[in-house]
């Protein structure tokens, strides 16, 4: 029985895997995820871990996992599909049995319907008189009628059911409206408007639908319960993967896009013609909205607050920045202003200055790094030079160390060949420490517990690398093409691994997502635990890309001597030797990422 793939999905948003999986596990929460005892294998210390991001499990001690499906299915020890009927039956939904049943897609139509009349219903609001308390807001701020039109900025009422009435006119249920977000239950069993009193920022995907709203509370109103308030995930809508104005910027982004923080700093420069402007959404930047810029710009400029936290943010993203190859540079506003005030105070012309001046990553952290630190004192001096050439090292460009070590030799009078040295020293180091997590995790990988893959015993570097290509692949599908075009199904060297890369491949061209309850069906219990497992890895944590290319490398030269040696023959210091080879056989001048 073949159940569509919005019915799955359907089950699964109803079935969040941390509900289902909570009754049979004291779990508790350690940074996102969330860790307890296993329930299939006897323990003391906890290593079984979930994974509410992606909804999956895995546990370290004895390789199950998977997703909600996978841990009913072994839990309840039933065959997959007896799994899903299971979780549809729990949570209301109705399994077709002639023809399709599209519920979640008119679920998400209705939401989709939602928005769009609450997004309306909030700007009539506030171009009429009782909203004039909103607008003198936002004219207050700068912004021009046709500003205000152009992003369909609201306003809601201060009351508790004035949306709710709305919708109901239209035609709408309360079960939708909670659905879509827009409104709450209360512990008492009442329902209310999420928003009250608050200026309405609705957030338009690049498809040009509502996809939810960001409202921000009046100065001074201390009642307000916080200074914004977001639409939560919802099955239209989910923040870490949306960007604020993407559906505006994506039009005018082809060499640079401009990265701030707040709302009101992308419209204001957009209102002075820097279109190409987009905010995250209330969450730290995430590796989904990396990915979205990544398909749009070629460089990203970075401008956020100058205090801590703003600093914080600017490191983060760059580094989930880096891997997408795209060019990073940063602004630092003067005097500790908002890309708001600063264009408010400064206009176009200047903004467009700093625009042109802004710096590369690394000389915004050689700026930053000088924070707190003496460097009028030799011994501050030290301690900063120190911290920069770790900085310096980082670059994988040789004619970028030169100039830095250059500039800070000349403005701090130190010798150039004592930092150059300090420098290349610090990279030699960097250089093995790679080669030797390489030479550990693909030569010589653990053996798995299960014999899921039986071949790693005999092609132990080759399957190693088949992991971190399906790691990657799974973590990153953007790749894929690039994958294709190097790897063949057929190159792919062990059995369990060449099946689970064909369907991911027929996945992915299928325009799905690659996510664990797409391989439910065709994979055991314990093959899914496997893939569990290189879902989460961080095999594809660091340089994914050229990680990637690496192990398919390594893959198809392991299979050309594959086809001429007595493999079985072979040991695993064998093994060893041969990646060794391929490590020392690299040109020189090659970085320890594996780049010229």
């Amino acid at each position: 029985m073949a159940i569509p793939e919005e019915i799955i999905n359907e089950i699964k948003y109803r079935n969040d895997i941390e509900t289902v999986i909570a009754p049979y596990v004291n779990l508790k929460r350690q940074g996102k995820n969330l860790k307890g005892l296993c329930p299939f294998h006897n323990e003391k210390t906890p290593s079984f871990t979930v994974y509410p991001e992606n909804g999956s499990f895995y546990c370290f001690g004895c390789g199950v996992g998977g997703d909600v499906f996978s841990f009913v299915r072994q839990i309840e020890n039933l065959d997959y599909i007896d799994a899903v009927k299971l979780l549809a039956e729990r949570s209301g939904v109705t399994l077709p049995q002639d023809g399709y049943d599209d519920s979640m897609q008119k679920l998400k139509n209705t939401i989709f319907e939602i928005n769009h009349k609450a997004g309306k219903f909030y700007h009539q609001y506030l171009l009429s008189p009782e909203g004039k308390w909103a607008l003198d807001y936002l004219t207050g701020r700068g912004l021009s009628i046709a500003t205000i039109k152009h992003f369909g900025l609201g306003a809601a009422p201060d009351g508790w059911d004035n949306l709710i009435k709305h919708l109901k006119s239209k035609g709408y249920s309360i079960a939708d409206m909670i659905q879509a977000n827009v409104v709450g239950k209360s512990q008492r069993g009442t329902y209310y408007d999420r928003f009250r009193k608050r200026v309405m920022f609705p957030i338009i995907n690049i498809r040009g639908k509502v996809i939810g709203f960001s409202g921000r509370a009046m100065p001074g109103d201390d009642k307000a319960g916080g200074k914004y308030v977001n639409t939560s995930d919802t099955p239209v809508y989910k923040k870490s993967e949306n960007l604020f104005a993407m559906n505006f910027a994506k039009n005018h982004c082809d060499e640079r896009v401009i990265l701030v923080e707040g709302n009101m700093d992308v419209i204001s420069l957009h209102q002075a013609g820097f279109q190409n402007t987009v905010a995250a959404l209330g969450t730290a930047f995430t590796d989904e909205q990396a990915k979205l810029l990544s398909r749009y710009t070629k460089e990203i400029v970075l401008i956020m607050d100058s205090d801590a936290a703003g600093q914080k943010a600017v490191r983060r993203a760059g580094e989930i920045l880096q891997n997408t190859g795209l060019e990073i540079r940063v602004v630092v506003l003067p005097d500790g202003k908002d890309p708001d005030e600063y264009i408010k105070k400064n206009g176009a012309a200047r903004f467009k200055a700093l625009l042109e001046g802004a710096a590369s990553e690394i000389e915004y952290k050689l700026l930053t790094a000088v924070d707190g630190i003496d460097v009028t004192q030799d011994d501050g001096k030290l301690k900063y030079l120190a911290h920069a050439a770790e900085i310096i090292a980082e670059s994988n460009d040789v004619m970028t160390r030169d100039l830095y070590i250059g500039r800070l030799s000349d403005k701090y009078g130190v010798s150039r060949t004592a930092l150059e040295t300090k420098v290349n020293d610090l990279r030699k180091r960097k250089i093995k420490q790679y080669e030797k997590k390489v030479f550990d995790e693909v030569t010589r990988p653990k053996i798995d517990k299960s014999d899921v893959n039986p071949e790693k015993r005999i092609y132990p570097a080759a399957v190693a690398a088949e992991e971190t290509v399906l790691a990657v692949l799974l973590q990153h599908p953007d790749f894929y093409k690039i994958a294709a075009e190097q790897l063949k199904v057929e190159d792919v060297i062990s059995t369990v691994n060449r099946r689970i890369y064909k369907a991911l491949c027929e996945c992915i061209e299928l325009g799905r997502n690659p996510d664990l309850s797409y391989f439910g069906e065709m994979l055991s219990a314990a093959e899914m635990g496997y893939l569990a497992s290189l879902a989460n890895s961080e095999k594809g944590d660091k340089n994914p890309l050229v990680v990637l290319k690496d192990c398919i490398k390594v893959i198809l030269d392991e299979g050309v001597k594959i086809k001429t040696k007595d493999v079985k023959s072979m040991t695993v210091d064998d093994w060893a030797e041969n990646l060794q080879q391929i490590i020392n056989s690299k040109k020189k001048g090659e970085n320890y990422n594996g780049r010229k």
